[in-house]
């Protein structure tokens, strides 16, 4: 029975720092840092959007800008039809698919 866990412990105990290390390379480069860039990319957009551009809300209603307060704005639809959404309301990938921006 002792041989057995002397052999698991015969490796470099360095060894095992640097695997956990390189995995949360790994983790950092493939999941958290692409996150992190959308959420920046995603908020430079509301915050550039303005009054008259078209846009597509996260519910999928569709329209223009008619009016913009400090976190919300006013979509205007089809014949003057109006409602209010906040700014966090917009999907950045289908407006620029919509309004054929890339």
């Amino acid at each position: 029975m002792f041989t057995i866990i002397l052999q698991a412990q015969q490796g470099n105990p360095y060894m095992q720092f640097i695997f956990f290390g390189a995995i949360i390379l790994v983790f950092y480069f493939f999941m958290i840092r692409p996150q992190q860039k959308k959420a920046k990319d995603a908020k430079k957009f509301q915050e550039e959007i303005g009054k008259g551009d078209y846009v597509v809300t996260i519910g999928g209603a569709h329209g223009r800008i008619a009016e913009i307060e400090d976190d919300t704005f006013i979509l205007e639809v089809e014949k003057g039809g109006r409602i209010k959404f906040s700014k966090t309301a917009i999907n950045m990938e289908a407006t620029k698919a919509a309004s054929g921006k890339k």
